[in-house]
């Protein structure tokens, strides 16, 4: 059930750094669940959607891209779609519960087949930091190109605030990862922040949220592009970009940049994944899991609970 607030909650705060409680809206709070069992099959669900909305936009490349979720049961382990599969096809049963030991575990669906790439750099992300849920990489058209250029964005507008002091350049490219330690590195580099631009390579993003993942990464890629579009309409020139002072850009990301402020806005983005796909992912929430092996009197109460937040978020 949705819980609501009468304030904004922690991370919507005013441009002067300031809670404004005098604005009395209903915020949405994030679900709570009855059992981790539970927990588990909204997380499958929701990745599922995040990769509808990925494909949606066209962040797919072929057999490249990622996303992962960290299982709220097995903590160690981690939600994955599995190697080949279009991003537009992803399903809740059709993900990989991988450990950091590189191994498929029960839970997982028919397919098992897990992409290296995608184990090396989300295992040394998800065992660096134990905030991290979710974890979006993938080669987008503007993200690639904006990489080559071998620099962090500028703070050429509001929505690039999102990621004032919060996103890094990670330069060691050495092709394909296929070394859990490059993981490592990347996470080591990353340290708190919450996005990193992968020299000749492509994007990540990491969140305490599902949500805040994919609103974020959207982010992350227009931002890209707007970059690539400034550069070219000022021939090139990087001095004729004006930029958003280091104050202002500090002001904006505080009141749209944090993780809380990424899962409120990430609410849009996943109610509007287009019916018919959101009807499938429905389809598949309800049918599949937890619902699979109880009783007649139980698997319809989680039916209606899985209908229920379907409807909520």
């Amino acid at each position: 059930m949705v819980g609501v607030e009468t304030v904004p909650p922690e991370g919507f705060i005013s441009a002067t750094g300031e809670e404004n409680k005098s604005i009395k809206s209903t915020w949405p709070k994030k679900p709570v669940f009855e059992s981790k069992l539970e927990e588990r099959e909204w997380v499958k669900f929701r990745l599922a959607q995040a990769f509808r909305i990925f494909g949606h936009h066209k962040f797919d490349a072929a057999i490249a891209g990622h996303i992962t979720a960290r299982d709220p049961i097995k903590t160690d382990c981690f939600w994955v779609n599995p190697f080949g599969i279009h991003f537009s096809l992803v399903t809740p049963d059709l993900l990989l519960l991988v450990d950091h030991g590189c191994n498929i575990l029960d839970e997982s669906g028919p397919i098992r087949l897990l992409n290296s790439a995608a184990f090396m750099i989300h295992s040394g992300l998800h065992m660096s930091r134990a905030d991290i849920l979710c974890a979006a990489h993938s080669h987008t058209l503007f993200g690639r190109a904006y990489s080559a250029l071998g620099r962090e964005l500028d703070m050429l507008t509001q929505d690039h605030c999102i990621f004032y002091n919060d996103h890094i350049l990670y330069t060691n490219y050495q092709g394909v990862v296929l070394d859990e330690q490059e993981g490592l590195a990347i996470a080591a580099q990353l340290g708190p922040k919450k996005a990193a631009l992968l020299q000749n390579h492509g994007l990540l993003v990491v969140s305490d949220s599902i949500e805040s993942a994919v609103v974020n990464f959207i982010a992350f890629e227009r931002s890209c592009e707007v970059s690539l579009l400034s550069l070219a309409a000022a021939g090139g020139d990087q001095d004729k970009l004006i930029k958003i002072g280091e104050k202002e850009a500090d002001a904006v990301w505080r009141t749209i940049g944090t993780q809380n402020a990424g899962w409120f806005a990430g609410l849009c983005e996943f109610k509007y994944v287009p019916s018919r796909l959101n009807a499938e992912c429905e389809t598949d929430l309800v049918r599949i899991g937890c619902w699979k092996n109880v009783s007649k009197e139980d698997s319809e109460c989680g039916r209606a609970r899985s209908r229920k937040l379907i409807g909520d978020y």
